[in-house]
């Protein structure tokens, strides 16, 4: 049997399909080991922290391994798979046998160190550009920038720095410490609780430090028992306890990881970050629901979904064009408030992986079909967990539409980054002063968090009260906007 030089093997590596994120799901494989690829096939799908992504491979060959199973999530920069590409006769490893998970396939050695676009999945020399337009890849040793000012410094050498501060026996200058991994959220925790990122243990990954480590951190160290009363030996069984068990036919446990994931930490993020304030309207959108279905019929919408989402969103933007400073973000680091002169609008989208927001950009320019047009595509594309990475980023404001759910209203947190969000209840049928009688109209409760810092009470009520009252009287969409 022929074997696979070094040089006829490819590792493809998972690359950062979600612009930062650091690690992936393998869902499914497209192919086997012996399995004939070319450049650009689609290998597999995975799922990162914000959507699923089909990953295509740039070269053409012959797999050789896959080195992780369906269900496994690995690290961005991790070979998930070899190619035999060029033209030496070899064997595939599929006729060795396959590759145990996180191992290269029978036979292959490891390359040696990459160059940068080598280690984006490229070939040497053969090959095309990174499989994805737009997306670096995070090899799996993280390196930090040096310091504005400072020169980039070379890894030490062994025994050039003592983790005591003494100076090495070889008579070098100790290394500068590095400054601690953590995002910004953590750094300002950190300090709030009066925690040295230096002294936290770092349990993320490449050593970066997470909110966890700042509370562990943070809490007192439990009081020394007294020396005069030793507490009783315990009995052996509680020195190793038991694993935690549970009823399978009672209860199912789901792990925790990619879209839920990433959901679950924006959102104690935001909660805990941005002062939220909400407010409630209610308010009678007959005439709302009246035009729904007038534009129904009308020519201009023909093939188009009309809801009442879609004049909600068009009275959301209009209120946010009378009052342009809504539409902005908290900028923490330079201590700024950067106020947006566009809006991409989030729709806050249920999916079986969990809540996506992705955003139709741009969506203050759209004509109101042309918004239709956006709403319908985008809701399409989120069911059918195709949304990509770029639809979820840059979103300046949202709609979530839990009346759907046959809910009346909600106190929504915001979106990372957003100043505002706003809720919508179930439109149902309720006594309502109309024209001086009672009679029975279409009356639906909105809500509108938004954040503290840069809104007030008078700006975000008078918002609140535009959308109100653009639905009460839909014709001031056309005054209005």
């Amino acid at each position: 049997m022929t074997t696979m030089t070094d040089s006829s093997v490819r590792e493809f590596k998972m690359p950062d399909v979600g612009e930062g994120l650091t690690e992936a799901e393998i869902l499914t494989w497209y192919v086997k080991p012996g399995d004939t690829v070319t450049d650009g096939q689609v290998v597999c799908e995975v799922e990162t922290a914000k959507a699923a992504v089909e990953l295509p491979i740039p070269y053409d060959g012959v797999v050789s391994a896959l080195h992780f199973p369906e269900g496994t999530t690995v690290d961005v920069g991790t070979s998930i798979i070899a190619v035999a590409v060029g033209g030496g006769a070899a064997a595939p490893a599929a006729a060795q046998g396959p590759a145990p998970a996180g191992e290269a396939a029978a036979g292959t050695a490891p390359e040696p160190a990459a160059a940068p676009a080598e280690a984006a999945g490229e070939p040497r020399k053969e090959g095309r550009q990174p499989v994805l337009v737009g997306y670096g890849v995070a090899t799996s040793s993280t390196r930090r920038r040096p310091r504005k000012g400072a020169p980039a410094a070379a890894e030490p050498a062994a025994g050039t720095a003592a983790p005591n501060g003494r100076a090495p026996a070889n008579g070098r200058a100790p290394a500068a410490p590095q400054r601690p991994l953590a995002k910004p959220p953590v750094r300002k925790l950190a300090k709030d609780l009066g925690v040295d990122l230096t002294t936290v243990v770092p349990s993320g990954p490449d050593g970066v430090i997470t909110r966890e480590d700042v509370h562990a951190a943070a809490a007192p160290a439990p009081a020394p028992a007294p020396a005069a009363e030793p507490a009783p030996a315990a009995p052996a069984a509680a020195a190793s306890p038991a694993a935690v068990s549970y009823d399978t036919g009672r209860e199912t446990r789901v792990p925790v990881k990619g879209v839920r994931k990433a959901t679950a930490a924006a959102m104690v993020g935001s909660a805990f970050t941005a002062p939220h304030v909400t407010e409630f309207v209610t308010v009678d959108v007959t005439r709302t629901m009246k035009l729904v279905e007038e534009l129904k019929q009308d020519r201009d919408f023909e093939g188009l979904r009309v809801n009442p989402l879609l004049l909600i969103s068009k009275a959301l933007l209009v209120a946010i064009r009378r009052n342009p400073e809504i539409n902005a973000s908290w900028d923490e680091a330079n201590q700024e408030i950067v106020v947006k002169h566009y809006v991409n609008l989030g729709i806050a989208a249920a999916t079986p992986r969990g809540l996506i927001v992705p955003n139709i950009k741009d969506a203050h320019s759209r004509t109101l079909p042309q918004l239709a047009a956006s709403l319908g595509e985008l809701v399409a594309t989120a069911r059918e967990g195709k949304t990509s990475p770029a639809a979820m980023q840059g979103g300046t404001v949202t709609i979530t539409n839990v009346g759907v759910f046959g809910v009346d209203t909600g106190t929504p947190i915001l979106n990372p980054g957003e100043s505002a969000i706003l809720a919508v209840g179930a439109i149902k049928l309720q006594p309502w002063v109309h024209k001086g009688k009672v009679k029975p109209r279409q009356v639906t409760t909105l809500a509108l968090s938004f954040d503290h810092r840069l809104v007030d009470g008078e700006l975000g009520s008078k918002v609140l009260a535009d959308v109100a009252a653009i639905l009460e009287r839909p014709k001031r969409l056309l005054t209005w906007g």
